[in-house]
């Protein structure tokens, strides 16, 4: 492979690795924020420590592993470090491939087409004017490059996912000018086809969390496939009555509809008979067009809006009541799962990932993407603290010393929904469950300060995705369920229902209705953004709010 034909698209404007296997491996472990790939000898160990002995102290298995044999080789793979001999372990060139395909979303396998591209300065014979032989760019490339073609790639990076089954059709689509694309000199955005427009509206809206960019991708394949299975677009041609058309497909407002068909990408052919959304899932949809054909007259690039006043009529937010809690018992039916014994069928380091995913959703009340990994951030991770409590507070409360409490005070960080970062502190019996997962995936018990591995890996890539974070949790739902008894059949059909944010929805309500907790406390650990949100869950139950009024109004005789 050529590490000079992949582009990373999570820097602006994006940029093609170093050219060399060694110079590519040193940029993504700058990245990535973690050791992909170490050759050790004695000499380089005396090199990094002052003694043999602080050597070993700082690398005990590196250290064991060469008294032995002359080389030790620590490579990234299934989002941990291994360590092996030459013979046995991978070469660079694999953990490289490797590493790339894991983060696929990221890193894009382009080779360069014999046009400019962003990899013109690192030096690559014959592309280019050759500045002094060395394949320089002169600034104002670099500022058409940015303009022209990077801005190109982002929008097909952007738009096509690694399941699209042609990009280039995709590509050849959006590099169009509609009637109402505006050719004067008030188009501020600078660019005249659909698909450098589109880019800069990803750039400036959607890229403050990859949450949100995932969403606006989805929702414009959706409107891309429509309009390919209608013959209309692109997408600065389309009419008020074409939107309109479109809305149609999404189902009539205040729709209920259960769950909504999310149809894939590789399916966009198919949108046109796309069945009804819910109301949530509508509303997302006709949100996202409209901030794009908003963004688009404001910046100048259309002449007109034809998507004003398109998504109007939403649900109030304070009519919400939340309702999709699992009762208390049902709750302690799934964590009697994870406490329990392995199933033969799982291995040691899956269980004890399984039930450290349990226990964060569990006791963090975290929404289901603030668990994916996001290298860029280094979020989401763990950080401990030192126990505060003092030695007389646990020889007087025997309890607190048996809680697992013993090492430290756990907290996890997060990045929520905006952008906004979070530290929400875990009770004590997460950290024994955290610690093991850790200890399996040969990571230290405990965190160091700002460490930068994925929270949660995965066998195939570095991280868990948001659907693999899904199933572990509808694993441990599934082996709650088929404990319940044959003929309760109502508990058995929630469980069945139940997914992540259900969990999510009981700690709220176990923080505002069962211990009270005041509501801007419950507002920051939930990480809503009003406090009117965190206030539905004290509408779930009325035993509360009878005991305040009964408490206020005694009876007199």
């Amino acid at each position: 492979m050529k590490p000079a034909d992949w582009i990373d698209t999570d820097v602006l404007p994006p940029q093609r690795l170093p050219p060399g296997v060694d110079a590519a491996l040193a940029y993504l472990e700058q990245t990535l924020g973690h050791l992909l790939y170490r050759r050790w000898t004695l000499a380089d160990l005396k090199r990094v420590a002052p003694s043999l002995a602080d050597a070993k102290r700082a690398h005990p298995a590196v250290f064991a592993l060469l008294l032995d044999h002359d080389v030790a080789i620590e490579y990234w793979a299934q989002g941990r470090l291994h360590l092996a001999t030459a013979n046995h372990a991978p070469s660079p060139n694999t953990v490289l491939a490797r590493v790339l395909h894991a983060h696929r979303s990221r890193f894009r396998d382009l080779p360069d087409s014999g046009t400019a591209d962003a990899a013109g300065h690192r030096g690559e014979p014959g592309k280019g004017a050759g500045n002094e032989g060395d394949g320089a760019i002169t600034p104002a490339e670099a500022a058409c490059d940015a303009s022209t073609a990077v801005a190109d790639l982002a929008t097909l990076v952007a738009l096509s996912s690694s399941r699209s089954s042609n990009p280039a059709a995709l590509r050849a689509w959006l590099t169009r000018a509609g009637r109402f694309m505006n050719s004067t000199t008030t188009n501020s955005l600078g660019v005249t086809d659909d698909a450098r427009a589109l880019a800069l509206f990803l750039r400036d809206r959607a890229q403050r969390s990859p949450h949100t960019l995932r969403a606006y991708r989805t929702e414009l394949r959706r409107l891309i496939g429509w309009c390919e299975a209608h013959r209309r677009g692109p997408l600065s041609d389309l009419t008020r009555d074409d939107l309109l058309a479109f809305r149609q497909t999404l189902g009539p407002a205040g729709s209920t509809g259960g769950t909504p068909t999310i149809v894939p990408a590789r399916h966009n052919a198919a949108c046109a008979g796309t069945p009804s959304r819910s109301d949530a899932g509508r509303c997302r949809a006709l949100a996202v067009i409209s901030s794009l054909f908003r963004y688009w007259q404001k910046t100048g690039y259309l002449v007109i809006n034809p998507a004003a006043e398109l998504s109007g009529g939403g649900t109030a937010r304070m009519t919400w009541t939340p309702s999709r809690i699992l009762p208390a018992r049902v709750l302690a039916l799934c964590d009697t799962v994870t406490a329990g014994a392995r199933p033969p069928a799982v291995s040691a380091l899956v269980w004890a990932r399984r039930c450290a995913i349990w226990s964060l959703y569990r006791f963090a009340g975290v929404r289901l993407a603030e668990l994916e990994w996001s290298a860029e951030l280094g979020l989401p991770r763990l950080s401990v603290e030192p126990d505060g409590t003092t030695a007389a507070a646990k020889a007087a409360d025997p309890a607190h010393g048996s809680s697992g409490a013993t090492g430290g005070q756990w907290t996890l960080h997060v990045r929520g929904k905006g952008g906004k970062l979070r530290a929400i502190p875990l009770p004590s019996r997460c950290a024994p469950v955290l610690r093991n997962y850790r200890v399996l995936r040969g990571l230290a018990a405990e965190p160091a300060p700002f460490e930068a591995v994925p929270l949660i890996h995965s066998e195939k890539r570095d991280a868990l995705g948001h659907s693999g974070l899904y199933d572990e949790v509808k694993a441990v739902l599934q082996a709650a369920e088929e404990t319940v008894p044959v003929g309760d059949a109502a508990i058995r059909a929630l469980i069945h229902t139940a997914s992540t944010h259900w969990l999510r929805h009981g700690y709220a309500r176990t923080l505002v209705v069962d211990h009270a907790v005041p509501l801007p406390v419950a507002q920051a650990l939930l990480g809503h953004a009003s406090v009117q949100t965190t206030a539905a869950y004290a509408r779930t139950d009325l035993t509360q709010l009878r005991d305040f009024v009964e408490g206020s109004f005694p009876d007199s005789g």
